[in-house]
């Protein structure tokens, strides 16, 4: 189950959500995608890895992960129970110790964020809620406790709107003249507060609208997407791709296909991929 996050938190986030019970797979890669998420784990271990040169890690209490540039793939165990907040790009900063850009393809435990004993005391409040929406009540609490403010994240917020509004085609060059700042001024903020600088994050727009565009269900016509994608060619979108998910386009939808077939209408087709 799913809700909306009241305000303040509503303009920093897209929802909080709990899940318990078996994951469709053993392991799914979720793509780069323009958003961040927190989750607080209530059931055994899960393991994340952050890109395919590096060693899977295990994650106890719960992880942190920024907006991501490459594809990260999670384990989870035959059983998985947990909290958690989808984020937009620039959301997770008013709760980060530390600049966004230092969490960029690392994600980190909870208690690396938060300490120890402030994380066992909302695991523990949470494994004793009264069920879960209690649980996403005391979730959004923790957050809207933890609320500081972010220098620069009004321009960063703004400035990623148009990103977003524009599916990653807005020049970037002026963006920052339509905000008064420089280039370089702009590309700070944003690693400061999202992790990755505006182009960067564009491109993920882009891509994100590109991938949510494709009906696995029918044929696939891949110029065609590419050209409306804004893409020069489908060389450079079949580039692109591969980039994003380390697969070609047609082995994507192949996979999709795959969990369509397996589990349809399950909550969780649309982004994650199967990769056993």
């Amino acid at each position: 189950m799913s809700r909306a996050p009241r305000p303040p938190l509503d303009d920093l986030t897209d929802d909080v959500y709990f899940l318990d019970g078996s994951p469709p797979y053993a392991r799914l890669m979720l793509p780069p995608m323009p958003g961040a998420f927190l989750i607080v784990n209530l059931g055994a271990p899960f393991r994340i890895r952050a890109g395919a040169d590096t060693e899977p890690a295990e994650y106890a209490d719960g992880c942190v992960v920024t907006t991501p540039t490459r594809a990260v793939e999670f384990g989870y165990p035959p059983r998985t129970r947990s909290v958690g907040v989808h984020v937009k790009p620039w959301g997770l900063a008013p709760f980060l110790p530390m600049p966004a850009v230092e969490l960029c393809d690392r994600p980190v435990t909870l208690e690396q964020v938060w300490g120890r004993s402030a994380v066992a005391g909302l695991r523990d409040r949470l494994a004793t809620a009264g069920g879960p929406w209690e649980m996403l009540t005391l979730l959004e609490e923790e957050l809207a406790r933890r609320l500081r403010d972010a220098a620069g994240l009004a321009l960063v917020r703004q400035t990623s709107g148009v990103i977003a509004a524009t599916g990653g085609a807005a020049a970037i060059g002026d963006l920052s003249v339509a905000a008064g700042v420089s280039s370089t001024h702009l590309a700070q903020r944003f690693k400061q507060l999202v992790g990755v600088t505006p182009k960067r994050l564009a491109r993920t727009y882009r891509f994100a609208a590109t991938v949510f565009a494709i009906d696995p269900a029918g044929p696939v016509d891949w110029g065609d997407l590419a050209g409306r994608a804004g893409y020069f060619d489908q060389a450079h979108f079949g580039h692109d791709f591969r980039a994003f998910t380390g697969l070609t386009p047609t082995r994507y939808v192949d996979v999709r296909r795959r969990f369509l077939r397996e589990h349809p209408g399950h909550v969780l087709d649309g982004w994650p991929l199967p990769l056993d």
